[in-house]
């Protein structure tokens, strides 16, 4: 299999994507001289800048099959599996297991073809499948699909490699903020895709308030569609960097002392840059998506699934906690 392409698919979302990156270390471990291929939405693809392990990139444009255009659906799903079939594939593992995924697998030209499932009508797709395990971390359920098929794990590494560009440009934008790198930062990432795993903002001010009497820099971060959200954020005086590039924010998070936000993807993202983090979630249960290998990183409710219950002073208590660990 050295020889040949491996093609990973994991088209959506940040931290999903994100949780594949142990499972590329272990496959390039395991296949040094193969060509490891990653097929991704258009959108995301940036992030591959971050896996120095994958060989080449595949991008899928949703937008096309979005618009349910018959004429563009159809030649962006030629396009892929002509790009697809390019590759002289060996092994294609699908780390996604939906529909869509299942028949690009099915349709990679691969003869081995691996995959996560979530419904056993989709087994056919593949040539080994597993179930989904909903009571693990999806990382680990990624390697255990690895583990399986004969795959070596130890050790287990999630280290995303940020471009030197990008580091540099996060620089440059706490230098325009007066943000200076001597001093202890603390990053905030209050919004995530779902409103029910938003702690409010207002409580995220009152930590930002507490830090800022500190002595700490307090810069919050956001995706161009939280501009509007994070509005009051501006108005109290504090730096926002809701819109810059995806990986700019990575760098800010990089420069920063400690990360606090919910369960979203640059704090997973920030996890594998090496960076502790405090992370409030809804849910603890089993098959969470907590910081990987750090459960203890995360802050849940005292009442299942209520986010608002969680308490400012427990989130301050976290965070000055985090803070003697770096010490």
């Amino acid at each position: 299999m050295d020889q040949r392409g491996i093609l990973l698919i994991r088209l959506k979302s940040m931290g999903d994507i994100i949780f594949t990156l142990p499972a590329v270390h272990a496959l390039r471990s395991a296949f040094p001289a193969a060509s490891l291929i990653f097929l991704i939405s258009k959108e995301y693809a940036q992030l591959l800048d971050g896996f120095p392990d994958v060989s080449k990139r595949i991008e899928l444009d949703r937008g096309h099959f979005r618009s349910l255009h018959p004429v563009k659906l159809v030649r962006e799903t030629f396009r892929l599996l002509r790009q697809m079939r390019q590759e002289q594939l060996e092994l294609t593992i699908d780390f996604q297991g939906y529909g869509e995924t299942a028949f690009l697998t099915w349709a990679s030209g691969s003869s081995k073809r691996w995959g996560t499932v979530y419904r056993p009508g989709r087994k056919w797709a593949y040539t080994r499948a597993a179930p989904r395990d909903p009571t693990v971390h999806p990382a680990a359920d990624y390697l255990t699909l690895l583990r399986q098929n004969g795959v070596g794990l130890d050790p287990v590494r999630n280290d995303f490699a940020l471009p030197k560009n990008y580091l540099e440009a996060a620089e440059q934008f706490l230098s325009n903020q007066g943000m200076r790198p001597d001093r202890s930062t603390l990053f905030i990432q209050p919004l995530t895709s779902a409103s029910q795993k938003n702690w409010p903002l207002n409580r995220y001010l009152e930590v930002a308030h507490h830090y800022q009497k500190q002595g700490w820099q307090v810069l919050f971060g956001g995706g161009p569609a939280d501009r509007a959200a994070l509005e009051p954020v501006r108005a109290a005086g504090y730096p926002v960097a809701a819109g810059v590039p995806l990986l700019v924010s990575a760098g800010l998070a990089k420069l920063s002392t400690l990360i606090l936000g919910g369960d979203t993807g640059l704090l997973h993202l920030s996890v594998s840059l090496g960076k502790r983090v405090v992370m409030i979630m809804r849910t603890l249960r089993p098959g969470s998506t907590h910081p990987f290998q750090h459960k203890e990183w995360a802050i849940g409710p005292s009442a299942e699934g209520v986010i608002d219950s969680i308490d400012v002073g427990l989130v301050k208590q976290r965070l000055d906690q985090a803070w003697r660990e770096l010490s």
